[in-house]
């Protein structure tokens, strides 16, 4: 058992109406150092479907990819973190140690929780495993819970007080917010609090995001200082993220994972681990996720101004269950102390009368659970948020994503190792990672992921595959589809993972991408710059963060983490090889040396 956090009196909050303002901070242009760091580092760290899936589906509503402009991209003024969750407790869950990394540097922090988190209504304790149902009371306990461990998190007493206030947005609807701030460091927490269930007992959101014509009532948790109840709709959803995202205009956007992989098992298993039938995560999130990303894409596109500069990040849920787990003891160990305080116990003295936390996981049960949620944060597109390429002249290139659109950092000349500003490249939206490589004569192509629709409303979402092929020093062709490599199924082709590519000896472009049976499927780009159908290399299972490198013997050699050891393919499909150790997520390669961290134990 875990020591539990000295305890302060308990006080009472504060409440009253605010219109919460941010102050200004500065930011500065990419050296070569971080530039080389951040492509360095891989990333480490009844119910309804995946988003929607719905038999017969109308046809998708796919766009094409922006063009590239080579104007200057946008570039933000002041940094700040907004995380979109589906409950209290998904970013304690699944974002931490991130969001502690975020504040600890100073960054102002905005979490919007779509649903109240209300559940059954049962707030259990090992006291008390059949407590009578109050949904509006739990609700409030979470909140309560919330409160406390953001507040640890920023070295006060988790009872501290916060101020409590309501949200007027211009389209009509409220929020409930509570801000705290502690020695220039700030924290606000928005609730939406949509009911999780509609009145027929289906999952809320998810249904949501699958029917246009449903209405989905807020649920009033006991003590919020706002007192009225809501309807939304999808476009109500969608729009009311769209308002938040233009409101606080984050140049870090956190949610979670919009296409979970297939994860197949019996009924009762998916009961057990809380997971939506045939993926590897809870609707909720799933939908919320969705409905982020949507709301991304129309603030991008309909940003005043151009394209806002912001990047954004995934997180994988349950996925954390099946997968080795990768945050070492010292990290484990302060990731899990927050949870501590929002799990609290009914002994507690917060002075809630609804309750101090989210007693189903009080003390130190995210740390026994089975499912092992805490022991992982993983992330939906690992990889480099910047893949380097070289110049003729010897320069660097960096590729990044910068508001949803691909852009280009190019290092000055006689600078020192300093980067120019970013330019843009179009070809959004597109997921955070890019892959590159470079031909023979020097020219580089980008290769991204792109969510060509994400919709919902009965409507495919369809994921893509693209590539920007330079032309001469600063200009570019257009972006061209490769599809992915699912044959025309959707859904299966939204577990598409990131894309890596490497240029062989011969000339040739090999790209790679895991498929949605988790294995490796190809496509190779001729000299003459004609493209092969996809092709399945199979092996596997492995998670996403693939590494292509030209090994000491001047052969294409792919590389991805499994479960027990690292997989390996060469261009005529898998290669396994023997006596490798487990790597807990993405590897990063050069030549014959393979670099990746080890599996933390249990």
């Amino acid at each position: 058992m875990r020591k539990r956090p000295a305890i302060a009196g308990p006080e009472k909050p504060v409440k009253r109406a605010i219109s919460p303002g941010l102050s200004p901070g500065r930011s500065a242009r990419p050296s070569r150092r971080t530039i080389l760091l951040g492509a360095a580092l891989a990333a480490s760290a009844g119910t309804l479907t995946a988003c929607s899936r719905v038999t017969p589906a109308p046809p998708p509503h796919t766009t094409v990819p922006s063009p590239a402009t080579g104007r200057p991209a946008a570039q933000a003024e002041r940094a700040l973190l907004l995380q979109v969750l589906a409950h209290p407790d998904d970013d304690l869950y699944f974002m931490n140690p991130d969001t502690q990394h975020s504040l600890d540097a100073g960054t102002p922090l905005v979490c919007v929780y779509v649903t109240a988190g209300e559940a059954n209504g049962m707030n259990k304790s090992p006291a008390d495993r059949r407590p009578a149902p109050n949904k509006a009371a739990y609700s409030a306990a979470r909140h309560q819970g919330l409160r406390q461990s953001y507040a640890s998190q920023l070295g006060l007493p988790v009872f501290t007080r916060w101020q409590t206030g309501v949200i007027r947005l211009r389209s009509g609807f409220q929020a409930e917010v509570n801000i705290l701030e502690h020695r220039g460091r700030r924290v606000e927490l928005v609730h939406l609090d949509l009911a999780m269930h509609t009145p027929a007992g289906h999952m809320g959101v998810p249904a949501l995001w699958r029917d246009p014509g449903l209405e989905l009532r807020t649920l009033v948790p006991d003590g919020s200082p706002l007192r009225t109840v809501q309807s939304y709709d999808y476009e109500s959803l969608a729009g009311v993220l769209v308002e938040l995202f233009a409101r606080y205009r984050p140049t870090l956007v956190q949610t979670l994972d919009p296409d979970p992989d297939i994860q197949l098992s019996d009924r009762i298993t998916q009961i057990r681990d809380s997971e939506q039938s045939g993926y590897s995560d809870h609707a909720d999130h799933t939908a919320v996720a969705c409905f982020t990303w949507a709301a991304l894409i129309r603030w991008a596109q309909g940003a005043e101004g151009g394209p806002p500069a912001f990047v954004a990040t995934a997180f994988r849920g349950y996925y954390n269950h099946h997968w080795p787990k990768n945050l070492p003891p010292q990290v484990l160990d302060r990731k899990a102390a927050h949870l501590v305080p929002y799990g609290a116990a009914p002994d507690w003295t917060c002075g809630n009368p609804s309750g101090c936390g989210d007693y189903n996981v009080g003390g130190d049960r995210p740390l026994t659970n089975r499912k092992g949620w805490v022991r992982a944060t993983h992330y939906r597109y690992p990889g480099p948020r910047l893949s380097l390429a070289r110049t003729p002249d010897g320069r660097l290139t960096a590729y990044g994503v910068l508001g949803l659109r691909a852009v280009r950092y190019d290092e000055r000349d006689g600078s020192g190792g300093a980067f120019g500003a970013p330019v843009d490249l179009g070809g959004g939206p597109l997921a955070p990672v890019l892959g590159s490589a470079t031909l023979p004569d020097g020219r580089h192509l980008v290769f991204g992921l792109r969510l060509a629709a994400i919709e919902g409303r009965g409507a495919q979402d369809v994921r893509e595959i693209v590539v920007l092929e330079q032309r001469g020093p600063r200009t570019y062709g257009s972006w061209t589809s490769l599809g992915n490599p699912e044959n025309g199924d959707a859904d299966r082709g939204r577990r598409t993972g990131v894309p890596v590519a490497v240029t062989a000896p011969d000339g040739r472009v090999h790209l790679f991408v895991r498929n949605a049976d988790q294995g490796v499927s190809t496509r190779v780009r001729d000299r003459a710059g004609a493209w092969s159908p996809w092709r399945d290399l199979g092996g596997g299972p492995v998670q996403d963060g693939l590494t292509a490198v030209i090994g000491d013997d001047r052969q294409v050699h792919v590389y991805a983490p499994g479960h027990y050891t690292v997989h390996h393919w060469t261009p005529a499909g898998a290669d396994p090889l023997t006596g490798l150790p487990t790597p807990a997520d993405a590897i990063a390669a050069a030549g014959s040396r393979l670099y990746f961290r080890p599996p933390a134990s249990d």
